[in-house]
């Protein structure tokens, strides 16, 4: 057989390296944007792209927009997992169906991974997970704990409490996963007369326990709505004076003006990774009945729920930060389930039935993998 010159051989062989090299460069540039712009640059900025890239899904992939898909290979744990509370336990009140345990959220674009808790957990290896915010962010992070706990031996777990905060610990890992209570993200004080006193302007009583946290999950929405005899206050106060009537979309943009502030001056995205989730979905048309005897949730296409009001405000509110803070949007997804509320299925069923909250295992569950993803 004749023997091919070696000068033959290289030309391919280049126009081969030169396809493998001009793909990665390209998959280089499809790489996504930041969720936020930024400001500044130079050797800190490549630092910080550095930490945050690695952590941001592609471009072409929108978390917010999908469908639900039926998959009976959920829920990721069980409906008896022992850090549930019970007033989102919807089985254990007496809930008859179970198929909402069971819808996974695919996005259009992209996939998200099944949620594993033993890679989780090596990720959040020696690193604090801190979720903020009310009560609906407070089962979120019961259902983070309940994602992971099940891998974790009863005798290498435990819970613990500190003032506002619930941390749970996975002694192997050097890892917590906490959760802290601040539904306005600003400090609301009972003062004189036991009025309750909303500080649009000051946080640090709140800020103090987020210091020195790795992953940061914020979210702050529903209790800026409530109005009568909901209002969690009866005045604010701004660079010292009280007043009472507000547009609660303005004082909103005034407590995310001043949380935002603080993260820019207090955190370094070096070292911490911070998210805020937009407000789920309400049902609550009709005095909270809405949802009651839901099973499925929508699923056609085309549905597109108008954005609410306090969304505008967070999106206005991020694009103004330095710190590159990356928004979980769950409002769309959130619209689609109106069988995920506890409804009369709760420990407080006395109230009425519950549109807001979410049932366990539930939407919450989706988020968390999100969460999962943005830390591949």
């Amino acid at each position: 057989m004749a023997t091919i010159p070696r000068h033959k051989l290289l030309t391919p062989l280049l126009f081969l390296l030169f396809i493998c090299l001009f793909f990665n460069l390209s998959l280089s540039f499809l790489d996504g944007e930041p969720p936020v712009k930024r400001s500044g640059g130079g050797e800190k900025e490549d630092e910080v792209t550095k930490f945050q890239s690695l952590e941001r899904p592609s471009r072409d992939c929108d978390l917010a927009l999908g469908e639900w898909v039926f998959d009976r290979s959920y829920p990721l744990y069980e409906e008896s997992c022992p850090f549930l509370s019970s007033q989102l336990s919807c089985r254990r009140n007496g809930r008859p169906d179970s198929d909402y345990e069971k819808w996974r959220w695919k996005p259009r674009r992209c996939s998200i991974p099944r949620f594993n808790a033993l890679d989780f957990l090596e990720r959040i290896r020696m690193k604090r997970v801190m979720l903020v915010g009310d009560s609906i962010m407070r089962s979120q992070w019961e259902s983070l704990v309940c994602l992971v706990e099940a891998v974790i031996p009863v005798d290498r777990k435990l819970v613990s409490s500190n003032g506002p905060c619930a941390a749970f610990h996975a002694l192997d890992y050097e890892a917590s996963i906490e959760f802290s209570w601040a539904p306005l993200l600003v400090e609301l004080r009972e003062e004189g007369e036991k009025k309750r006193i909303l500080h649009l302007d000051s946080i640090e009583e709140n800020a103090k326990y987020w210091r020195g946290v790795d992953v940061l999950m914020f979210d702050s929405a529903h209790w800026w709505t409530h109005t009568g005899k909901w209002s969690s206050w009866d005045l604010f106060m701004e660079e010292g004076r009280l007043f009472k009537d507000l547009n609660p979309m303005v004082a909103y943009e005034k407590g995310l003006t001043t949380w935002a502030k603080w993260v820019n001056m207090n955190l370094d995205p070096r070292r911490t990774r911070v998210m805020f989730r937009s407000a789920s979905a309400r049902h609550n048309r009709e005095n909270g009945w809405q949802c009651y005897k839901v099973e499925e949730p929508l699923v056609y296409l085309g549905y597109s729920p108008q954005a609410p009001g306090q969304l505008t405000v967070l999106r206005e509110a991020l694009n103004k930060m330095s710190f590159p803070v990356y928004l979980i949007d769950v409002a769309k997804m959130s619209a689609l389930r109106r069988d995920g509320h506890p409804s009369v299925y709760t420990s407080r069923a006395e109230l009425g039935s519950d549109c807001s909250h979410w049932c366990l295992p539930g939407v919450p569950d989706s988020w968390n993998e999100m969460l999962y993803f943005l830390l591949l």
